[in-house]
């Protein structure tokens, strides 16, 4: 799905929702999350295409598989953190959705730490 289509299907379901929120809140709601999961089964076609490109890149520059799982798990946790964010800001939860966006930055900063000491290890042996 290219991304016109996309676009037409996201802002026709926005107008279905906003149709059906003045009536039922919670009718707007689920179809926005229904929207939005669409969407995401369309994004996991270009992830693919991604992954494939990344560990090709991989295979060229010799880099450790390690560090290649570590960036897509990266690249997981902040899509997953900012779909769920928005669904909640959606919702009217903004707290929640600011929850999810630190635990979201923090846990990509907890998976940042090997490849950051490896780059450390990596510089303090040039200097030595």
């Amino acid at each position: 799905m290219n991304m016109i289509q996309v676009g037409i299907i996201g802002v026709a379901g926005a107008l279905l929702a906003i149709q059906f929120k003045s009536q039922k809140a919670e009718y707007g709601i689920y179809i926005s999350i229904s929207l939005s999961l669409l969407i995401f089964f369309c994004i996991l076609d270009h992830l693919e295409t991604i992954i494939r490109m990344i560990r090709t890149i991989g295979t060229y520059i010799s880099m450790d598989t390690v560090y290649i799982g570590t960036l897509l798990k990266m690249l997981g946790i902040t899509y997953i953190a900012e779909f769920s964010s928005s669904i909640c800001k959606d919702a009217g939860y903004q707290t929640i959705a600011g929850q999810i966006e630190i635990f979201g930055k923090l846990a990509v900063l907890v998976l940042s730490m090997p490849i950051l000491m490896a780059l450390l290890d990596t510089v303090k042996g040039f200097l030595s």
